[in-house]
């Protein structure tokens, strides 16, 4: 039984812009209640507003929350609980983007700016383990079929370089990890099997991280060439979760599934055949990396 029905609601961080928005979109056109989270207080509360619009028969709160901050979750999760008669959906999307800022430049500026990796890490990595520890009683009030969702990214499978940004990756490689673990944690123990796990790994999105700030009309957006909208990702999210899907790896008009899958099959191989780290970027190994990585996914498209 699908999560996303009629009268289920569900709970969204990041909700106020971008993939957040669009999936309580989504949501809000099943018929969902719906539980939004964010710290950009002016755009949740034009985000709730259009959800009200939609439905105003459903229920719809925003909640102002920092997700690093634990203190702030077990006040907003014991609202939640005031507030809504049960919780079906969990979707831990909030997450930062971090540039590194040290008094070093170049290729050493990212591993002196421990500031910067704490507040990737703190919103990446411990925003969604504070949700997870917050919200999981309320998954368990009832043995109705649940779902948790957590926000991955590619760049925490193929872990390119450059742009000054390893925290990033290390953090999403982090939650790829952490939602593993969880996922084979809940199906395990009969008590928590009733909550089914998902990854959702976007392509490239015109999210809030790009410019898209706030819930924005996406038919007024003016996104790049390549990018999905980020209703195309909400989109995917649905399918995934209503197919079973652990790893919801979404395409973009740029990059196919093909392509991603030899991408990342090229980038464990790295681990398995012992070649540098990232060798698909290193010059010895750009041309050859390229030419199978074509190759893989042509087979695949076959």
């Amino acid at each position: 039984m699908s999560v996303f029905q009629a009268q289920k609601t569900a709970v969204i961080t990041g909700a106020a812009s971008g993939i957040g928005f669009a999936t309580a979109r989504l949501c809000r056109s099943r018929g969902m209640h719906l539980a939004l989270l964010d710290n950009d207080t002016v755009n949740l509360n034009q985000a709730k507003n259009e959800l009200v619009a939609q439905d105003s028969t459903l229920k719809t709160e925003a909640y102002e929350i920092d997700v690093g901050n634990r203190e702030r979750w077990a006040e907003v999760a014991q609202q939640i609980q005031s507030s809504f008669a049960q919780v079906d959906l969990v979707f831990l999307n909030a997450a930062r983007g971090q540039k590194a800022q040290s008094e070093y430049e170049g290729k050493l500026k990212p591993w002196t700016a421990v500031d910067s990796w704490k507040e990737t890490f703190d919103t990446n990595v411990f925003g969604p383990l504070n949700g997870i520890q917050a919200l999981i009683p309320l998954l368990l009030s009832s043995n109705t079929p649940k779902s948790i969702v957590i926000t991955g990214s590619k760049q925490g499978i193929t872990n390119p370089p450059g742009g000054g940004v390893p925290a990033y990756n290390a953090s999403k490689a982090a939650i790829k990890n952490l939602t593993e673990h969880l996922a084979h944690d809940l199906r395990s123990d009969p008590a928590t099997a009733h909550i089914s796990t998902h990854l959702l790994v976007p392509g490239w999105t015109w999210t809030g991280m790009s410019g898209n700030k706030g819930p924005t009309r996406e038919e007024e957006m003016k996104k790049r060439e390549g990018a999905w909208f980020p209703s195309q990702v909400a989109e995917e999210l649905v399918r995934g979760v209503e197919k079973g899907s652990f790893y919801i790896i979404c395409p973009d008009d740029d990059v196919d599934r093909a392509l991603d899958q030899a991408r990342m099959q090229w980038a464990s191989d790295d681990v398995v055949e012992d070649r540098p780290a990232l060798s698909r970027w290193e010059q010895n190994w750009k041309a050859p990396a390229e030419e199978a990585i074509k190759a893989d996914a042509e087979r695949r498209r076959k």
